[in-house]
């Protein structure tokens, strides 16, 4: 099995993917991607089984988003999934308050809306040009031909969605529950 980390900089993937071969792809080469790409262009990768993007699509622009979602779609096998995780706005009150502490250190609402001002300071990159809320997500993964998607908010301000680019069988969502140690509740598009 093989995942394609979107947006890698220097994290590592959940232990879900211990086992399986794991390709990184980064538009700054600084970080030592296994290919340096945009994730709204990647070129002919080839296939794979899962893509992991943390944190990634808010750093394009609303009009990037389907076009990067639908380079997710491309390259994944038929009955592979993209697992996505972006901040959630929903309710978010503007404040220079901290909201919680990361491992990249503390967040408030203004680095959730623009960036953690730290990161941008060191690469543009990382300035944020988007943001999502639950519905805003559901509506762009389905747009972009995803055929079933799970979004759910999480603690901390942040959105989790696994995407199907095809209607997964019955049999391939149980897999997946047990993968991801949790009960998945699965929404059509």
């Amino acid at each position: 099995m093989r995942v394609l980390h979107v947006g890698c900089a220097g994290e590592t993937l959940p232990s879900w993917f211990s086992s399986w071969e794991k390709v990184r792809l980064d538009i700054d080469e600084r970080v030592c991607p296994d290919i340096v790409a945009s994730m709204t262009d990647m070129g002919e990768i080839g296939k794979f089984d899962a893509i992991f993007s943390s944190h990634c699509l808010e750093h394009l622009y609303p009009h990037e988003v389907p076009v990067a979602l639908r380079e997710f779609k491309r390259v994944l096998q038929d009955d592979g999934f993209a697992m996505i995780f972006v901040p959630d706005l929903d309710g978010l009150t503007i404040s220079d308050d901290v909201l919680y502490v990361s491992p990249a250190g503390p967040i408030t609402a203004l680095d959730l809306l623009y960036g953690l001002r730290s990161g941008v300071k060191e690469t543009l990159h990382m300035a944020h040009h988007t943001g999502f809320t639950k519905s805003i997500l559901e509506d762009s993964l389905k747009e972009s031909g995803f055929a079933a998607s799970k979004v759910d908010r999480l603690e901390d301000h942040n959105l989790s969605a696994v995407s199907f680019p095809n209607t997964p069988s019955r049999e391939r969502l149980l897999e997946l529950s047990e993968f991801f140690s949790q009960p998945c509740i699965w929404r059509v598009m």
